[in-house]
């Protein structure tokens, strides 16, 4: 048992979970709690760190049998942790090299192509969202929060391991080659020509989401086939990002759900 927060093992651990650079380089991230253990493709885990009372908790006997698991003391666990109130499960785990080749084998999905999102909250419930409402897959300009934070980690609720996504250098670029292939790319846009809901979704479609405080930029507005509207009520002027999504991918899903009726 680990029982200084001093150990080198715990202080890769502590870096992983603080430093994008880190993560980047190691190509590995850090999830938290037994229900993301679960979640997390077997092949994909590295290594997992558990709190004493957690492991001599007798209702977990077994669980990380065939395993790599290391037992952390409370005190060092708490210290290392993310959380206020810690789980007692930390994993190491591998990244997964997505590819926007293979997410376009999809010829009738629905994309969301995201544009600096910067609050670690609302990514991570997009990615929720966005797996629930039955996206294909996600695009993130560069300049968007890291999707590997512990915040965005845990408001994916496992989403993470199951919708595919990939970070682009070149938003543009990528929006031109989903153009090419046939898919029809609307920015949610205050500048919107048509409300949202009187569109048509049932055929493959992207939606361009910006970032939670400007927007879309102008540069990226302009890539989409058209502007699309979400008519709000009241003093409101926007939506939040996620909210955004959400309506517009369950809007997509809506229309494709009554298409096979």
């Amino acid at each position: 048992m680990i029982t200084s927060t001093a150990n080198a093992q715990v202080k890769a651990l502590s870096k992983l979970i603080k430093n994008a650079r880190a993560r980047r380089q190691q190509q590995l991230y850090v999830v938290e709690g037994i229900r993301m253990f679960r979640e997390t493709p077997k092949e994909r885990i590295g290594k997992v760190y558990v709190s004493e009372s957690f492991a001599k908790d007798p209702a977990h006997e077994g669980v990380f049998e065939g395993t790599d698991w290391e037992m952390l003391s409370d005190s060092v666990f708490a210290a290392v942790s993310d959380t206020k109130t810690p789980q007692g499960v930390l994993c190491l785990v591998k990244m997964k090299e997505n590819r926007l080749e293979d997410m376009l084998e999809d010829t009738d999905g629905v994309w969301l192509v995201l544009e600096n999102v910067q609050d670690p909250g609302n990514l991570g419930t997009i990615f929720r969202t966005a797996e629930a409402a039955g996206a294909t897959g996600i695009v993130l300009s560069k300049d968007c929060v890291d999707l590997y934070n512990p915040k965005v980690i845990r408001s994916t609720m496992g989403a993470i391991f199951r919708i595919p996504f990939i970070y682009t250098d070149d938003l543009k670029g990528t929006i031109d080659e989903l153009k090419r292939e046939g898919i029809t790319v609307y920015a949610a846009h205050l500048k919107g020509e048509n409300s949202y809901d009187m569109e048509d979704y049932k055929t493959a479609c992207a939606f361009l989401i910006g970032n939670e405080g400007n927007g879309l930029t102008e540069e990226t507005a302009a890539c989409a086939d058209r502007k699309i509207l979400i008519p709000m009520e009241g003093g409101a002027e926007s939506l939040n990002a996620a909210v955004a999504s959400a309506v517009l991918m369950f809007e997509a899903g809506r229309q494709r759900r009554n298409k096979r009726k």
